[in-house]
């Protein structure tokens, strides 16, 4: 864990330390998935063989690709009903979240009295990696398909890795399942995205694709755009903490260790606070607590890199810095959370509280839990279900309504010298 303290002289050098460890831009994993999505791209199904047994430690078939109807039905056998009862409960939170904020198409008519309006059609193919390895996210699996159903998108398909069995987590698959997934392939990393965003033999190219994955993916599908549309950048797990002398140490402590456990040793968690004794009273936790979990060594190395503490003059200066930061996840325990929060306007997700922990909104609360990290907040939402939209405007002119238009219509092509933009309105004068 690293420290900082307003006072120090340091503290600035410090600061765009913990600003500079974005993941997002790394000129080495670019060039190394810039490598990848290229093999894939002229060598289709062979190539994600290839990386299947480089990455994965699988030897698998181009037809093994595809999770089979069977697998489907043995991992849903193997599906406790407690799990069951909590991806139902999940998913319901998550719908009903997703079709409130559904956009939907309007009409009206300009100056001119003609029709004018929006239409949004779902994406007819969506393609959503889920990440599955040491940490198999079957929570993503509801917060992306969920919202693809209820957009109506057609053909939902799903990349997710699988183990050297040839095996995808049974509770996963099951949420895939559950959620209404229509394909789902065992490709992890830059592969899978590459391989949706070309399409091979086996797998189908997609229109746009959504969510989170490691440093690999988040630059994969940066360097995807163009070839097909993507949600946003969601990569290693963030959560920054604004708390003042009314929060619970081990409150602080326990929220700071389960953003750092995913694994890539990227993840970011940040603490700012005006109190010295909660800074160091969270410290403490963080040792206390950290020996018990399951995933220590992975924390460990995450803290080691991108733990932070931070002391700061006063409230007004932490709701700066965490503009700055643009985090992920923006947890507020002070009194008057929610007055304090309006300030903050570049985090993904924002929790108040001293009971709003960020597992909440990874799980159950509703709203998405795939979000902009790596400083991607500043210009990025969280995802929605509207981005599984595709918007198009429709414009209806009649007889009346363009000849009323035309003056302007001649007036703009004057001026821009653009004579045949001019003779197609005019043509059309009766």
């Amino acid at each position: 864990m690293n420290f900082a303290v307003f006072s120090e002289t340091s503290f600035e050098r410090k600061w765009r330390k913990v600003l500079a460890t974005s993941s997002l831009f790394d000129p080495t994993i670019d060039r190394r998935v810039q490598s990848i999505m290229s093999e894939v791209a002229s060598g289709g199904d062979r190539s994600l063989l290839q990386f299947a047994e480089q990455f994965d430690g699988v030897r698998l078939k181009a037809r093994q690709l595809l999770v089979s109807k069977s697998e489907m039905q043995q991992a849903s056998r193997q599906v406790d009903a407690v799990t069951r009862a909590a991806i139902k409960e999940a998913f319901a939170n998550i719908q009903s979240f997703g079709e409130k904020s559904k956009r939907r198409g309007w009409a009206g008519r300009n100056a001119h009295g003609a029709k004018v309006g929006e239409k949004y059609d779902p994406f007819r193919r969506v393609g959503l990696y889920v990440p599955g390895g040491t940490a198999p996210l079957a929570s993503t699996a509801l917060m992306t398909v969920g919202l693809a159903k209820v957009a109506g998108c057609k053909e939902i398909v799903a990349c997710t890795p699988c183990n050297a069995q040839a095996e995808v987590n049974a509770n996963l698959l099951y949420a895939l399942k559950y959620a209404g997934v229509t394909q789902v392939f065992k490709l992890g990393g830059a592969q899978a995205i590459a391989a949706m965003s070309f399409g091979t033999r086996t797998v189908p190219k997609a229109d746009k694709i959504f969510g989170p994955g490691n440093a690999y993916v988040a630059a994969a599908k940066r360097l995807a755009v163009g070839h097909v549309s993507i949600d946003l950048l969601p990569g290693p797990s963030e959560v920054l903490i604004i708390a003042d002398q009314t929060a619970r140490a081990a409150y602080v402590a326990a929220d700071m260790l389960a953003q750092a456990e995913h694994g890539s040793g990227k993840e970011r968690v940040c603490l700012l606070t005006p109190s010295a004794k909660l800074a160091r009273d969270v410290g403490l936790e963080l040792e206390k607590q950290l020996p018990s979990l399951t995933r220590s060594p992975f924390i460990k190395k995450a803290l080691a890199k991108n733990g932070w503490i931070l002391q700061v003059k006063d409230l007004n200066q932490a709701v700066v810095l965490a503009n700055q930061f643009a985090p992920e996840h923006c947890e507020i325990m002070t009194r008057n959370a929610r007055v304090l929060s309006k300030g903050v306007v570049t985090a993904g997700a924002i929790f108040l509280g001293h009971h709003s922990p960020t597992v909440l909104g990874d799980y159950v609360a509703g709203p998405s839990h795939v979000l902009p990290t790596g400083g991607a907040g500043a210009s990025f939402p969280g995802l929605t279900v509207d981005q599984f939209q595709r918007r198009t405007s429709v414009v209806e002119y009649g007889v009346k309504s363009l000849v009323k238009a035309l003056p302007s219509v001649r007036a703009f092509a004057s001026m821009e010298g653009l004579d045949a933009h001019g003779h197609s309105a005019d043509i059309r004068k009766i």
